[in-house]
């Protein structure tokens, strides 16, 4: 594949700019009571939820396009240990990263 120009940089760049103005426009124009239905209300509490969790599974069980089980899992499974056990927010990020590093450490 041949690495691209300047040009074609800048016109990427363009055309991505150009794209998130409008998506941001286009919410702008969402008539209020489109936005006051149940439905909407609901899906819009719950997408960046999804999103999260998404893009967490993503990153500690990919590793480009094969499926990784290593020391990120364990941190996230203490974590999720944490949660269940209704520890502090601090407490789960601690746990997590005590359990990842120790992985890590012993050689996972």
């Amino acid at each position: 594949m041949n690495a691209l120009n300047s040009t074609q940089v800048w016109i990427a760049i363009g055309l991505t700019v150009a794209g998130c103005y409008l998506v941001k426009l286009a919410g702008l124009l969402v008539p209020a009571q489109t936005l006051e239905r149940p439905l909407v209300q609901r899906l819009a509490a719950l997408l960046p939820v999804a999103l999260l969790a998404a893009l967490t599974a993503q990153q500690t069980f990919a590793t480009g396009t094969t499926l990784t089980l290593d020391a990120r899992a364990a941190g996230v499974g203490a974590a999720a240990l944490a949660l269940v056990l209704r520890a502090p927010f601090l407490v789960v990020v601690g746990a997590a990263v005590a359990v990842t590093a120790g992985v890590r450490a012993l050689g996972g």
